[in-house]
């Protein structure tokens, strides 16, 4: 379930073919198994349009959800690129070889920070997922070493700073993994699924394009949704501006 949720596109296609189906079948129900009665209508008309109203309160609320995580991950890059940028200048608190290394490790760090946002490809996000974990281990190396043998308060806001850097990396990587949960989704789903199905049951004449409008309403609001949510298969990304920016300055400087 998860996979199909990372993949916005097939999320759109299966959507719109089950809500087209579901109203189409609730149509076949109200020609041939029970037919609704002109009297009855009025009632069947309230409980469509509250399970509609219902259901858009929850894409909107989804919706919602999807762009507050959408929000965090941009704050986090955010972040993330302040705590490197902070940490790269502190770096003039360690002595001379110390912050020269800190210094290169930083700036092949930020590399793959970039690569962590732009890479699309899963064996190469591994490589980078692994590669950044070996820059992490040498840069609190790089610090700790001067820190054991001074452990003065200008050398501890440098060790502060390198812990923002790796904490900074911990948030990120938490924000990309929160999505809403499978068990919101499938709600979604039988709620959209019970209102084709009304409006199906409940048309007084049967078309392929009047059973289309309502599916294809409810598949775009989910295609949305999913796009927001998936940070790397969506066409709404969150760019590294700022860390690429930081990166430029870097090497700059």
């Amino acid at each position: 379930m998860d996979f199909i949720l990372s993949l916005p596109r097939l999320v759109f296609v299966l959507s719109l073919f089950v809500l087209w189906l579901s109203a189409e079948l609730g149509n076949f129900i109200g020609r041939t198994m029970r037919p609704l009665k002109e009297d009855e209508r009025e009632e069947f008309g309230v409980v469509q349009a509250s399970t509609l109203t219902l259901l858009g309160l929850l894409i909107g609320f989804a919706f919602s959800m999807a762009v507050s995580r959408y929000d965090q991950r941009k704050n986090y890059e955010e972040a993330e690129a302040n705590a490197i940028g902070t940490e790269y200048v502190r770096a003039d608190l360690l002595p001379d070889a110390d912050a020269a290394r800190v210094r290169n490790l930083m700036r092949n760090y930020l590399d793959q920070r970039v690569l962590f946002y732009t890479t699309h490809d899963n064996r190469e996000l591994k490589r980078i997922d692994a590669l950044t974990a070996q820059l992490q281990a040498e840069l609190w190396s790089a610090a700790q070493a001067h820190a054991n043998a001074n452990p003065t308060p200008v050398v501890a806001l440098a060790i502060s700073g390198m812990n923002d850097v790796l904490n900074s990396e911990g948030y990120t990587q938490a924000a990309w993994w929160n999505h809403i949960p499978v068990a919101a989704w499938g709600l979604l789903a039988a709620i959209a699924v019970g209102c084709n199905l009304l409006f199906g049951y409940c048309a007084r004449r049967k078309g392929v394009v009047v059973f289309l409008i309502l599916p294809l309403a409810v598949s775009i609001s989910f295609f949305l949704i999913a796009d927001i949510e998936s940070p790397r298969q969506g066409l709404i990304r969150v760019q590294p501006q700022n860390l690429i920016r930081l990166s430029q300055s870097l090497k700059a400087h």
